[in-house]
């Protein structure tokens, strides 16, 4: 890794002194048409009736200092994140509208980025991929029609560096709490001879965690090689990560978090996710005309990995006898569960437009294979016929997904547009074999989904819009949801959105309102599996989400500009049912779990010059509750956190383009808090009295990083 960090190191040094001279406006503008075509079919345009936030490249590069990207979102409406470790670094959760990262739809230039089968979204395979992000766009709701698994909460669609017209180089590191190090370095050739580009990254991220022993250790790298001409793009693209994570997803109870929020119940020194991903693209775009144009895109991922666990007094029945009793009936052992897969994954659509139409139709398909394995790698005294790394249970996994859809916006008249998007999606999973708990998982399903949205525009004045919209999306159970609940059922939600934007001078006003009304969701239930830590959900018959979110952008003067956001919901289950000791109970309405019904965010900005800009961060999340049985006992308490952060740039005359220092102080006012927990309702005894809420997971106070970026 270091010579290669010095190889890359020397690269940057001599494209840089070799950088041509720059091209001319027109052509930037034409390539930065081209690169934004590879996301145009999951996108929306700024006046679509769709909610939705976009972020630069600019805006991530300020906080970007070795945090993963849902840290980074953490300010945008509707948005609450968490982490394992406490600081930001390491496996990172994103909740929008009260949806976890389940629910969240990815993309990566429009290719499919959530795991197939648990639909999460696991960051920490790619640590420090917002070093190589463009943009991106985070649609709350339904949104508009995506490839993969369907959007439930939110959709974000991220697109990957754009072509650079320059040669360049950068080198970045950043220090920080708990022993926390980036080390980034970037390079492209520049467009030679005015067509082809080379450019990549390689990065190292490590920390020790806020929590004891939640260490992190991630390698990851960017490479693209592109063609480009006034009509053509073509990109191939190799991505990737190598993460070894410390557990700490267990959390503490109340007792460890009052002696000690920061300690660690796990002792045993290998107690780690071990975990390698790689993820090879291309991309074809190919403009005919002003009204005519295609896109390809084709993806191949590669995961491998482990997670490893000390497992003391077992029976060695719940390891295929691999092992034998040494103390009385039980022994110690460790074990590693693997996961093995393939991700196929390709992409058409063709868009037309016009000057009253645009239409982008196109189709997706996937096909995912997993195998799920445990070995024994260590006992005080394995069976006579076993030997190390012995299976003790296995099981295989497929699951193919198609979808066709078609997407119109229609210019009715000047003021009035109109938008339809039709998806189909059929979804193949078939797994059979044994569980982590040597428990029969037999699933063969099919899924035939209509996805239908429209909506409309209207543009009141050129400074304010009104638009309405409402979509249908339908998904199918995760992987953890058939293991947990054979009869598990498929989930459908309905979504009216209503929104006005406004945009004159020194206000950009965003506000809608939307009504999310489900049948059969799957709601988290608040407890987690005992062998991965994943939350486990269950469906419920009937429950919404209602909601108000408002954000603005409002420059105060020439050096102040303020950014607050705020969303409002109230989110229930009708008549919720719950089943304990052979006795089923009816709550009534209950408040969803994990869904705070006010959350805000702030940014103060103050840039009393153009090089140097101080921004103070806020943030508050309301109460929520662990459960969907409204006690006092699964009640987590709301927190309001600060940070600080700023970013100086200085431009020499020579050897660098420019120098740019940046602080970032998280949690400025030393806040105490916990953003995230579970419950086991195994305890529940009467309504309203008694749940056992087991663990939380506590979050880093005050800490910093600190980071220079080097360009030449």
């Amino acid at each position: 890794m270091k010579n290669l960090f010095l190889f890359l190191t020397l690269l940057v040094l001599s494209v840089s002194a070799n950088a041509q001279q720059n091209q001319t406006q027109q052509d930037s503008t034409k390539t930065e048409k081209l690169d934004e075509v590879l996301v145009k079919a999951v996108r929306v345009n700024a006046n679509a009736p769709i909610t939705h936030s976009n972020v630069s490249k600019e805006q991530l590069e300020k906080r970007n200092l070795g945090q993963d990207i849902p840290i980074l979102l953490n300010y945008l409406p509707g948005v609450v994140t968490s982490s394992d470790a406490g600081a930001g670094v390491g496996y990172t959760y994103m909740n929008v509208r009260g949806s976890n990262s389940e629910r969240v739809n990815v993309t990566i230039n429009g290719i499919p980025y959530n795991d197939a089968e648990s639909q999460g979204t696991f960051w920490v395979n790619l640590g420090d991929f917002a070093s190589s992000v463009q943009s991106l766009q985070l649609q709350r709701g339904v949104g508009t029609s995506t490839n993969g698994s369907g959007a439930f909460g939110a959709s974000l669609n991220i697109l990957t560096d754009a072509v650079s017209d320059d040669a360049f180089g950068e080198i970045s590191s950043s220090i920080g709490s708990y022993n926390t190090f980036k080390n980034t370095v970037k390079f492209s050739t520049g467009k030679l001879n005015d067509h082809i580009e080379i450019a990549g990254r390689l990065s190292k991220i490590s920390s020790d965690g806020y929590v004891d022993r939640a260490t992190s250790d991630l390698k990851s790298y960017f490479l693209q090689a592109s063609y480009v001409d006034d009509n053509t793009l073509i990109k191939a693209l190799a991505f990737g990560g190598k993460e070894r994570t410390y557990q700490a997803w267990f959390g503490l109870d109340a007792a460890q978090l009052q002696e000690n929020r920061r300690q660690n119940p796990y002792t045993y020194e290998d107690e780690v996710d071990d975990y390698e991903q790689n993820h090879y693209q291309l991309h074809w775009n190919e403009r005919f005309n002003n009204n005519w144009s295609t896109n390809i895109g084709l993806n191949y991922t590669k995961g491998q990995g482990f997670f490893e666990q000390f497992k003391e007094g077992k029976d060695p029945a719940d390891y295929a006898n691999v092992v034998v009793a040494t103390d009385g009936d039980e022994t110690d052992l460790i074990v590693r569960r693997w996961l093995d897969n393939k991700f196929y994954v390709a992409n058409a659509n063709v868009t037309y437009k016009n000057n009253r139409i645009n239409v982008i139709s196109g189709i997706s398909y996937s096909n995912y294979s997993g195998d799920h394995f445990g070995e024994v790698i260590w006992a005080k005294q394995f069976a006579p016929t076993a030997e190390i790394r012995d299976r003790y249970y296995f099981s295989d996994a497929s699951k193919n997904d198609f979808s066709i859809f078609s997407k119109a916006t229609y210019k009715v008249t000047n003021q009035l547009s109109a938008y339809l998007d039709l998806q189909g999606r059929f979804v193949k999973y078939k797994t059979e074999g044994l569980t982590a708990n040597r428990a029969l998982i037999n699933v063969s399903e099919k899924f035939n989904f209509f996805n239908p949205k429209f909506g409309t525009t209207y543009k009141i004045n050129k400074s304010s819009s009104l638009y309405t919209s409402f979509a249908v999306a339908n998904k199918e159970p995760n992987r953890n949801d058939y293991e947990s609940n054979t009869s598990v059922k498929s989930e459908k939600l309905n979504d009216l959105e209503l929104g006005w934007r406004f945009k004159k001078n020194a206000i950009k006003l965003n506000t809608n309102i939307y009504y999310m009304w489900y049948k059969d969701q799957l709601v988290l239930t608040g407890n987690i599996d005992s062998n991965s830590g994943e939350y486990l959900r269950a469906n419920v018959d009937k429950s919404y989400r209602l909601g108000l979110e408002i954000d603005a952008d409002i420059t105060l003067s020439k050096v102040f500009s303020l950014r607050p956001n705020i969303a409002l919901s109230e989110n229930k289950i009708k008549d919720f049912l719950l089943t304990r000791d052979g006795a089923t109970t009816n709550l009534g309405n209950t408040t969803i779990s994990f869904s705070p019904s006010v959350v805000a965010g702030n940014m103060l900005v103050f840039k009393p010059q153009k090089n140097i800009e101080f921004t103070f961060l806020s943030k508050y999340v309301g109460e929520q509750y662990l459960s969907n049985t409204d006690t006092d006992a699964s009640k987590l308490d709301s927190y309001f956190t600060s940070d600080f952060n700023i970013v100086y740039e200085i431009e020499p005359n020579k050897i660098f383009k420019s120098i740019v220092l940046s602080g970032l102080i998280n949690n400025i006012f030393n806040k105490e808090y916990v953003d995230r927990g579970y419950t086991y309702l195994d305890y529940w005894s009467t309504p309203g009295v008694s749940i056992e809420v087991q663990g939380y997971y506590p979050q880093a106070t005050r800490n910093f990083l600190l980071g220079a970026t080097l360009k030449f």
